[in-house]
């Protein structure tokens, strides 16, 4: 029997990968107020490796795909017995699958601005106005569903732990003495990335200056951006081709003094492994989403920004659209090896974040 101190708690985020790696605040919150929880996570089954690096999550849930799937899932879900959810999502589909879980608890966030989907199905609600979810960080505004149902909370820097035999792996990979920069040049929008060249005479600068040894990845969809990056430079940069798993991805990122990326979900787990990052954004919220915890580094060009010459556009641009806009391209080298050099410099973080008050 569950008492009130060993509740089951699932907490619903279907996707994305950043968003899912920033849950780790709320998940050591709900640790600290119940240790003896069980803590489970429903995400979509592209994310889910990522969650058995969290020490704080039990199991791990995925969302069905096929209509033949959904029984099955249903039964699972029912014999998890669970006290309380937290459905960050609040769609139609979640807000079935938060009433079907039989929990007694069942919060969602009431966004203003936002249809508040199927309110019936919740016991709470978390009112979050427009004004505040734009200038705070998305882990603050996680927080108000466990405000909305008595957790206290801290300000606590999502952490990953990765695997030894994940670490063992990557590590063969990028052995040798000396400092180490990861380039990732992978962004979910296209518009954001910066030009291949600007990564490339980074790179030349960052081994011939600062004697740091550089390496270039990307995921499935980003290698031959990573591929004409390397081909562009003049030194030897470290090409790193073969596939990840969502494991082995975050232990090779545990590898590095920085990482040099875009505002992306990478970006999120280098910083959750103790990875200093460099991160480049264009017009979107910085305040939002920005790495957490301490010693990251976020370059942005001011905003509003200046429109770029119509000659130096891949593309139509929509300035009042993040993801359709080349404010990225504003940002120079020399800016961004000055952050690089300025990251070298500062001791290397051996492990990941302990979740300390930021």
């Amino acid at each position: 029997m569950t008492s009130p101190e060993t509740p089951r708690i699932l907490v619903i985020r279907r996707r994305y990968l950043g968003d899912i790696v920033l849950l780790g605040s709320v998940f050591l919150n709900l640790r600290r107020h119940w240790p003896s929880a069980r803590i489970g996570a429903l995400v979509e089954r592209p994310y889910a490796g990522i969650l058995p690096l969290n020490p704080e999550v039990d199991h791990v849930l995925t969302l069905p795909t096929r209509w033949s799937e959904w029984w099955g899932f249903l039964r699972q879900l029912r014999r998890q017995g669970y006290t309380h959810v937290l459905d960050f999502d609040n769609t139609e589909r979640t807000a079935f699958v938060t009433r079907m879980s039989g929990a007694a608890v069942r919060v969602a966030f009431d966004r203003e601005l936002i249809p508040f989907r199927q309110a019936w199905v919740y016991t709470h609600s978390a009112r979050v106005r427009n004004a505040d979810y734009d200038r705070q960080p998305i882990t603050t505004t996680y927080l108000a569903l466990l405000r909305a149902i008595d957790v206290p909370v801290a300000h606590l820097a999502p952490r990953l732990v990765p695997r030894p035999a994940d670490v063992e792996t990557v590590r063969k990979l990028v052995a040798g003495a000396g400092r180490k920069v990861l380039v990732h040049p992978g962004t979910r929008s296209a518009y954001r990335r910066w030009p291949a060249e600007r990564f490339a005479t980074l790179c030349d600068r960052i081994q011939d200056e600062l004697g740091a040894q550089v390496f270039v990845v990307g995921g499935p969809g980003e290698r031959d951006v990573a591929r004409e990056i390397r081909d562009r430079c003049e030194s030897h940069v470290v090409l790193l081709e073969q596939p990840f798993t969502t494991g082995q991805f975050a232990a090779l990122l545990s590898q590095f003094d920085v990482m040099l990326c875009h505002d992306s979900g990478p970006m999120h787990i280098a910083a959750a492994v103790g990875t200093r990052v460099v991160a480049l954004f264009g017009s979107q919220n910085t305040t939002i989403w920005q790495p957490q915890g301490e010693g990251h580094i976020v370059l942005q060009t001011q905003l509003p920004c200046p429109c770029l010459p119509e000659s130096e556009r891949p593309g139509p641009c929509v300035p009042s659209d993040s993801y359709h806009s080349y404010c990225v391209r504003q940002l120079l080298p020399p800016q961004v090896f000055a952050a690089v050099e300025r990251q070298l410099a500062s001791p290397r973080r051996t492990e990941s974040l302990k979740g300390g008050t930021q």
